[in-house]
């Protein structure tokens, strides 16, 4: 696979460089302090920002956004940033709301020489779609590689999610985790646990596994204590918020 270096800047938000293709996932750049309403009486508060600003950026080639209608996956100062990448790939119905390219699971586009294709992702119980709304993973496939980077994107452990496995051979999955859970749902759970994670891992067996979405954010119930005590020891990969890290 083409080199990959990851730059995790807060929550889920990520800047990936492969192949040599600049990608932001989920730009999320406000200041903490505010409380975002999800809807149906949830809300989450923001707890820290961003550890880079988005002007230090640099040129983008596009944005990958995991969906477009939660705040800690896309907020207002990243709303802001999507006029000035080229490309923004997102959901079908996030593609419709904002005039980017929609995918549904399974199918591709292409950045520069990395091709993206949309992955399965539920975000919660099967009953919570319909309130919640759709996401996407991303498996990025760098011009002729037989590997994937994979972003799981905000989802739950459930069968769809683990035919990624049956598709591609996964070199670094970015997993998107922090038991996301609010009081008004219960014991509901709309992002993976670490023993989620583990479970699913087992199964799509990647060579490199990044934990993000697990801290910056109230509605996390999970934090890096919990998601390391669920994996064996050194199998995770901890980025440095604001880091540049190589990973070849």
């Amino acid at each position: 696979m083409s080199d990959l270096s990851i730059t995790h800047i807060g929550g889920p938000t990520t800047l990936l460089e492969l192949g040599g293709v600049r990608l932001l996932v989920d730009p999320t750049f406000d200041a903490p302090g505010r409380r975002y309403s999800f809807g149906w009486g949830t809300s989450s508060r923001k707890t820290a920002g961003p550890a880079l600003p988005a002007a230090s950026l640099g040129p983008l080639d596009g944005v990958l956004l995991t969906h477009d209608q939660h705040a800690d996956n896309l907020d207002d100062a990243g709303r802001a940033l999507l006029s000035s990448a080229p490309t923004v790939i997102t959901t079908v119905a996030g593609g419709r709301r904002l005039g980017a390219t929609g995918l549904a699971p399974w199918e591709s586009a292409h950045v520069g020489d990395v091709e993206v294709t949309a992955t399965p992702s539920r975000h919660g119980p099967w009953w919570s779609v319909p309130i919640v709304g759709p996401t996407t993973g991303f498996a990025l496939r760098p011009r002729g590689s037989s590997a994937v980077v994979w972003i799981s994107g905000d989802t739950v452990l459930f069968p769809g999610v683990l035919q990624v496995a049956d598709r591609f051979d996964v070199e670094t999955a970015i997993l998107h985790l922090g038991k996301v859970q609010f009081g008004l749902t219960g014991p509901a759970r709309f992002t993976m646990t670490g023993r989620d994670a583990a479970a699913l891992c087992d199964r799509i067996r990647p060579r490199r596994i990044v934990p993000v979405h697990y801290e910056g954010w109230s509605h996390f119930r999970e934090g890096r204590k919990q998601i390391e005590a669920a994996f064996p020891q050194g199998r995770l990969t901890w980025l440095e918020p604001g880091v540049q890290t190589a990973l070849s």
